[in-house]
């Protein structure tokens, strides 16, 4: 791995027209506050998850720093990438969880999917992804990720309804930050939403402190083993699709905002880690990784691609993760809060799926793709759920399954219908 960095000429500037290059970095202090801004820009989506999914907020934090920098090592330094929770695993957790506390079923589900993201890495290292993309076209990779999203609104609505006035206040203003704000605080709508959203809930008297004066500044987060459960992997292993497509696309986003094609040379790396990656998180209580938007729209921004402010950021998760107060402080959102962001940020996940088909083109006069998204969104959004033996398949597993059988048997019938 190619450590130190080359300093980028005087490490005080860039010239207009030039970037900070993967390999190099700008001096140390910069180096620091550019981490640091990383850290902010994934911050906002990371600690949501834990709140949203019950799963304790530190060791979130701390896994997916831990992550950040066994994604940096085993990609060989080349590739930018920040690895926070992933928004994919909120439904299957959810049903795992079945409305109880225990998140020991759910971790089996990360840890499985985890696992699974890694060998898929292993064969990508070796065969390239052309099959991913056979296997995935644009119409079922938006399908897929659509549906995800789309299958949350009913958690989203009953959170709202909890608190109707500070949701409403909440979803206000990230909607009024996102159109107003410029750079890097209209990325981080979300979290001027919430606080925003906390001082009403404040106001309300809505919040308990209790734990945070109990919980320490400084300990280790709070770890858990996962139950092994088999029937909670039907909802999960579609996951693993939405993971690779996220990968797939940081990878791609990258090597053409640096200029560098040989970034798309570390794919498999990038699978492999983040598979690795997220079964560490899932053996000891934290939720599944991903590489994340937020921190390619800093890259973008400011046009510093140097791995060292992922590694500043990586070691500033884990000490944020070291701390109990702050995992607890987390804890304190209010379900009224939730509702007001989930709103959005349900709902732009599976914008996000949406998009997918914009950018690629996808030509919906076509029936096969016509009825591969009509199909699987239904099905998700509908959650329709089919139970075999001890295994319960939900509406985001029988959506993605359908998305490729339909999308593969459509084109199979119409190709030897052409001959």
């Amino acid at each position: 791995m190619p450590l130190p960095w080359t300093l980028h000429g005087d490490g005080r500037t860039i010239t207009d027209g030039e970037i900070v290059a993967p390999g190099e970095r700008l001096s140390w202090p910069r180096t620091i506050g550019f981490g640091a801004q990383h850290v902010v820009a994934m911050f906002g989506a990371t600690f949501l998850v834990p709140i949203l999914t019950g799963f304790p907020p530190s060791t979130t934090i701390f896994f997916s720093g831990v992550g950040t920098l066994l994604f940096l090592i085993l990609t060989g330094n080349r590739l930018p990438s920040y690895l926070g929770s992933s928004f994919a695993f909120l439904a299957p957790i959810a049903a795992a969880k079945g409305g109880g506390d225990d998140i020991g079923a759910a971790l089996f589900g990360v840890l499985a999917c985890g696992v699974m993201l890694a060998l898929i890495g292993v064969i990508v290292m070796w065969t390239g992804t052309g099959w991913i993309q056979s296997l995935m076209p644009p119409v079922v990779a938006g399908s897929i990720v659509a549906l995800i999203g789309f299958n949350l609104s009913g958690a989203a609505t009953d959170n709202f309804e909890q608190a109707p006035w500070t949701a409403l206040i909440t979803l206000t203003v990230v909607l009024l930050v996102a159109v107003f704000a410029r750079g890097l605080v209209a990325r981080l709508s979300i979290v001027v939403g919430v606080l925003a959203g906390y001082v009403v809930a404040a106001f309300a008297g809505a919040l308990d402190f209790t734990e945070v004066e109990k919980a320490a500044w400084i300990g280790l987060p709070d770890f858990q083993s996962p139950d092994v459960v088999w029937s909670v992997l039907p909802s999960f292993l579609p996951v693993v699709l939405v993971l690779i497509a996220e990968n797939v696309g940081h990878v791609r986003s990258v090597a053409q905002l640096a200029d560098d094609d040989t970034i798309n040379d570390t794919t498999g790396r990038a699978l492999l880690a983040d598979g690795l990656a997220t079964t560490l998180a899932g053996a000891a209580g934290g939720s599944g990784t991903t590489t994340y938007g937020e921190n390619i729209g800093v890259m973008a921004a400011t046009r510093v691609y140097s791995t060292a402010a992922y590694w500043v950021a990586g070691i500033l998760a884990i000490l944020l993760g070291l701390s109990p107060k702050i995992g607890e402080v987390i804890r304190t959102v209010p379900p009224g809060v939730l509702g007001g962001v989930t709103v959005a940020l349900y709902g732009l996940i599976g914008i996000i799926g949406i998009k997918i088909w914009l950018d690629n083109n996808v030509d919906f006069s076509l029936p096969v793709n016509q009825f591969t998204a009509a199909v699987a969104l239904v099905i998700g959004i509908g959650d329709l759920r089919i139970t075999v033996g001890d295994m319960e398949f939900t509406g985001i597993a029988l959506g993605a399954i359908a998305a490729i059988v339909v999308f593969h048997v459509m084109t199979a019938v119409e190709r030897a219908r052409s001959r």
